[in-house]
């Protein structure tokens, strides 16, 4: 995929995780043919940036031989998931994340954007990540297929969750999802056997940076990865997550963990070409000053946060839009601000 700083390659660890082998070939090859930056994004999959025309062939040939690319596109094309990252071996999470990965070749042929969450912990981990189809706990104690935009799901009988999940996918499908694009702008009814009402169970508290059970939790600021500067920290594994937190196996403690988890941006001008204008610099200085959750987007698209903000900037023609509880694409309540008279508003210069 193009972007301004050149080509981005995405990478999907198999749930969520990355060996110590594959973390040190990640960086390596992201010096090698890249920018040496790597984002995490809000799927928790890793992009590798400023990659260029040439460069592309031997890093995506690196990346199938580490195990981090399927080398079937066809395959690559499905491994849209997103785990739950406390996971641990032969829990339901493992288990059934483990079990569509040997089954992709069974799922249809859907929209790019389409993907699953498995979050069969103790409780939905997930709940406000993007995802079309998710595997979760119910509130009932037992595990639930929900598809997005609905309230609730139906109760799995264990050992059927995948079974169930390539049926409704195949449903989707049959009944022009595609056309739709996405789970929740879908309109048809659910079939009768998907049709629960069993509600996901409340949510847990949301993961922090610092001493976690596995090692460590480390934030990263705007979700970015500096490959010379990662590959010299000593976890055995990391796991990606949706929220700019990286869990860092077997490390006593972690660094840079002083980050502002409810200010986000994206990428930005200059290195999307979409944004008109710069984002993270100016989300760095406007988080100090904005209770809530904070969005500065480069434009209407909204790639790196597709739910709404407490407050939200929106690039348009180099200024500013400002909205309050919204998406990027919004109405907003002012507009062609420039970094300067946002501060201002905000109560500084």
């Amino acid at each position: 995929m193009a972007a301004g700083d050149g080509l981005l390659v995405r990478v999907r660890p198999q749930l969520g995780r990355l060996t110590r082998e594959q973390m040190l070939g990640l960086c390596d090859a992201a010096l090698a043919w890249g920018n040496g930056q790597i984002d995490m994004t809000n799927r928790a999959n890793l992009q590798i940036r400023g990659v260029t025309e040439h460069g592309l062939e031997p890093l995506v040939a690196k990346l199938v031989a580490l195990g981090l690319v399927d080398p079937d596109p066809a395959r690559e094309a499905r491994r849209a998931i997103l785990v739950a990252p406390e996971w641990t071996v032969s829990d339901d999470t493992h288990r059934i994340a483990a079990e569509l990965e040997r089954r992709l070749s069974e799922l249809p042929d859907l929209p790019g954007k389409v993907g699953f969450a498995i979050d069969a912990g103790p409780a939905p981990a997930l709940h406000a990540d993007p995802a079309d189809f998710r595997i979760e706990r119910g509130a009932e104690g037992g595990l639930i297929l929900r598809a997005d935009g609905r309230e609730s799901g139906v109760a799995l009988p264990p050992g059927s969750e995948v079974d169930a999940l390539i049926a409704l996918t195949k449903w989707f499908v049959a009944t022009g999802g595609c056309d739709a694009g996405r789970m929740a702008r879908h309109r048809a009814p659910l079939p009768g056997w998907a049709n629960g009402s069993e509600r996901p169970a409340p949510p847990p508290a949301g993961l922090t940076a610092g001493r976690h059970d596995l090692g460590a939790a480390q934030g990263l600021p705007f979700g970015r990865i500096d490959a010379e500067t990662f590959r010299a920290s000593d976890a055995r594994a990391i796991r990606t997550t949706p929220w700019r937190i990286v869990l860092l196996e077997g490390v006593a403690h972690a660094s840079n963990t002083n980050v502002h988890l409810p200010t986000d941006a994206c990428v930005g001008a200059p290195a999307c070409p979409q944004a008109s204008v710069e984002t993270r610099n100016l989300a760095t200085r406007l988080a100090p000053l904005i209770a809530g959750r904070l969005h500065v987007s480069g434009c209407a698209k909204g790639c790196a946060r597709a739910a709404p903000a407490d407050v939200m900037l929106t690039g348009r023609g180099g200024r500013y839009d400002l909205a309050f509880d919204a998406r990027a694409d919004a109405t907003p309540m002012l507009s062609g601000l420039s970094a300067s008279q946002v501060l201002t508003y905000f109560g500084t210069v």
